[in-house]
């Protein structure tokens, strides 16, 4: 293994937004541009981006951005351990809205992502994704927060 050198810096920056992604019904959106523009608006050059979708029934992830194949076999899968049909108790909301909790309780309502030299520092392969969980239409909220220096 191998770490670069630890650099200590003090936090003189911390910004926050919010923003509002419609959705379209299940699926994987990429948001990583605007968490991007967010981050150069901020101007933040070190620290760390920290991302929270306050919902529960919608998540986040970091995931692969090359082959769309990787988005619907994960679909497929998050499907598979909850689907519609598996007798849920909660169904006030209508039969994906249990399925669409237990799919955000696997996957993540926040992540955290470095910034080093102005950009965020994800892989090659990497982007960032709001997954809608429910079948209908949504407007869904990220708060963005970055900091740093």
């Amino acid at each position: 293994m191998k770490q670069t050198p630890v650099v200590v810096t003090e936090v003189e920056t911390i910004a926050s937004a919010t923003l509002t992604v419609p959705t379209r019904g299940e699926g994987f959106i990429d948001i990583t541009h605007e968490v991007a523009r967010f981050l150069a608006q901020s101007g933040g050059a070190t620290g760390t981006v920290t991302l929270f979708i306050r919902h529960t029934s919608a998540s986040l992830t970091i995931q692969e951005n090359a082959d769309p194949d990787v988005l619907a076999d994960l679909l497929t899968s998050l499907r598979r351990l909850a689907p519609a049909d598996g007798g849920w108790r909660h169904t006030v909301e209508g039969p994906d809205d249990m399925p669409a909790h237990i799919k955000t309780m696997l996957t993540s309502v926040s992540l955290q992502i470095p910034v080093i030299n102005g950009a965020l520092a994800l892989g090659t392969w990497q982007a960032i994704y709001l997954i809608e969980h429910r079948a209908r239409p949504h407007s869904r909220e990220v708060v963005m927060q970055f900091m740093g220096r």
